[in-house]
């Protein structure tokens, strides 16, 4: 999940100042110097555009290490690598959903909490949450988090529906007569299965993270409904195409339209992009940083770790991207736009009672997403 938006300038000169202070000292939160043993590189592979731009050169600045940042577009491309054996990478970016299975085959270290001086800023609450992937957090700290949902363009409904009261239900996007109105004005689909079927379920009412193959079987019937109305499966380029109005509507991740919305209102184009989770509820996912077990740097791995959970870092970045995060003592310097706004970081009653975790999938299971998919895809 990622992508970015909302240019936002939170550091003042002497906040800036003032890391670098906090920088040369371990004990007051900041980032130590690389470990002497290890060459100065760092080698990280992150979902495209789901960083602030300055927040990798500041660390390259601060420590002297080098970083080769790739960028991936699926958890899937990201599973065949780490599962394969050693990537090269020192980090990786995985959804909690993905996480849980790949640290059960054992693809990565325990984090040495006694490098991470910065843990204490982590919200208990939503850690919590994610010890059913990851037990005692012991093999990850979450990056960003957020929701699956219905990104549109306001006018496009509004020309055909009379209004946007449609975008509140899933019934806009799984009942075919309704896309069906839809496809002349572009539709795009997360290329996504590990997603977009428990979503499917759960807008039919059914367990949205049921591994009966039956129960599977229906959200592939589904789907299939809709498939003639589906214009492209994809999971970045829909932000470009919702903000410049060659879609209407996306099912897709919240940051990602915001940052599409973001782009349409600063090219002052006349299209104007909203974003809704429907009032059935949706998917809420976390993405994880973690070690691969192979990681050849995992010294100058922790110490990035721990630079990212610096409040006014992980601020930078989710003004930047349009996710809210996990670090509790970043929530003050992050933009109102992002916090106040129930649609991209949701109330706790509409967590507690509308959104649902992702199950980590057994490998039969994943299979069959996978085949349900790829005939989807195909048709």
């Amino acid at each position: 999940m990622k992508l970015r938006t909302l240019t936002v300038v939170l550091a003042t000169l002497m906040l800036s100042a003032c890391n670098k202070d906090k920088a040369a000292d371990p004990a007051a939160g900041g980032t130590a110097a690389a470990p002497a043993a290890e060459e100065k590189v760092l080698n990280v592979y992150n979902w495209s555009d789901y960083i602030a731009p300055d927040t990798v050169k500041k660390f390259e600045d601060e420590t002297g290490i080098k970083v080769t940042y790739d960028v991936m577009d699926s958890n899937e491309t990201l599973e065949t690598k780490i599962l394969a054996g050693d990537t090269g990478y020192d980090i990786v970016v995985p959804s909690s959903s993905f996480l849980g299975r790949q640290i059960k085959a054992g693809a990565y270290q325990k984090l040495d909490r006694a490098k991470l001086a910065n843990w204490k800023n982590l919200d208990p609450g939503l850690m919590a949450k994610l010890t059913d992937v990851d037990p005692g957090n012991e093999h990850s700290t979450p990056y960003l988090w957020g929701t699956t949902g219905i990104g549109y363009n306001v006018d496009k409904i509004k020309e055909i529906f009379g209004n946007t009261d449609v975008v509140n239900s899933w019934d806009l996007v799984f009942k075919p007569e309704n896309l069906a109105k839809l496809k002349a004005c572009g539709v795009t689909f997360l290329d996504a299965a590990s997603e977009i079927i428990p979503v499917t379920l759960h807008a039919m009412g059914e367990e949205p993270n049921s591994f009966d193959p039956a129960v599977i079987d229906k959200a592939a019937a589904k789907l299939e409904s809709i498939r003639p109305s589906i214009t492209n499966f994809h999971s970045s380029e829909y932000i470009e195409s919702l903000a410049s109005g060659n879609v209407c509507l996306v099912v897709g991740w919240s940051g990602d339209i915001i940052q599409a919305k973001a782009r349409a209102e600063e090219a002052n184009n006349g299209v104007h992009i909203g974003y809704s989770i429907p009032k059935e509820g949706t998917a809420m996912w976390f993405d994880m940083m973690a070690i691969p077990k192979t990681a050849k740097h995992p010294g100058n791995a922790h110490l990035f770790l721990d630079f990212l959970m610096r409040p006014e870092v992980m601020a930078e970045i989710s003004n930047y991207v349009s996710y809210p995060n996990a670090n509790l003592a970043s929530q003050a310097l992050v933009d109102k736009a992002i916090t106040d706004d129930p649609m991209i970081t949701p109330t706790k009653e509409t967590i507690d009672t509308k959104l649902f975790g992702l199950a980590v999938l057994p490998p039969e299971v994943s299979k069959k997403y996978t085949d349900v998919w790829t005939e989807l895809k195909t048709q």
